[in-house]
């Protein structure tokens, strides 16, 4: 059961992820989260950093399409500055919006990943669905309400992953 929680792979920020090793890989498209993944969950806009990865993204011909339990407001603000399709209350871990996602970006799920911040929402929800997914460390170390429960449920599950030694990454 804990091992639908354990990501495919992990990396400290979405830039750390290659668009030319996805691309080797034969992915197409990426299905990331906003808050905490892309950026801060109270900042309004890309970074400037953020917006070169995207473009390396597009260049190397991948899709991206932000998948948020945000509301519209939140998530059209951010995404369309940058033209990036979103689904906004996505209500994840349910596997709907994933799959909604690939069907915009027509591509199979063999050829997408799912990038989050989260165990319980975005790994969980992307395991299940039976995709590759890549956990990131979240941008910052503040958490909206729900969120808060859900890093302490994260951390009992990391730690019991350490133990049994199913981890190969450091914080």
């Amino acid at each position: 059961m804990l091992k639908e929680f354990l990501p495919n792979e992990h990396f400290k920020s979405v830039l750390e992820i290659s668009p030319e090793k996805l691309k080797e890989r034969g992915i197409k498209g990426i299905i990331t989260d906003l808050d905490n993944t892309l950026v801060e969950w109270d900042r309004p806009s890309a970074t400037p950093q953020l917006v070169q990865w995207f473009e390396d993204i597009k260049k190397n011909n991948i899709h991206v399409t932000i998948v948020s339990n945000n509301n519209e407001q939140r998530v059209k603000a951010f995404a369309d500055p940058l033209k990036i399709p979103f689904i906004f209350q996505a209500r994840k871990p349910l596997v709907r919006a994933f799959n909604r996602a690939l069907k915009q970006m027509g591509i199979k799920k063999e050829e997408a990943v799912v990038i989050g911040d989260q165990l319980l929402t975005d790994v969980l929800g992307g395991n299940r669905g039976g995709f590759h997914t890549i956990l990131v460390v979240p941008v910052a170390q503040t958490d909206g309400l729900a969120t808060k429960f859900n890093r302490f449920v994260e951390r009992r599950i990391m730690n019991w992953f350490r133990k049994k030694g199913m981890l190969q990454w450091e914080d």
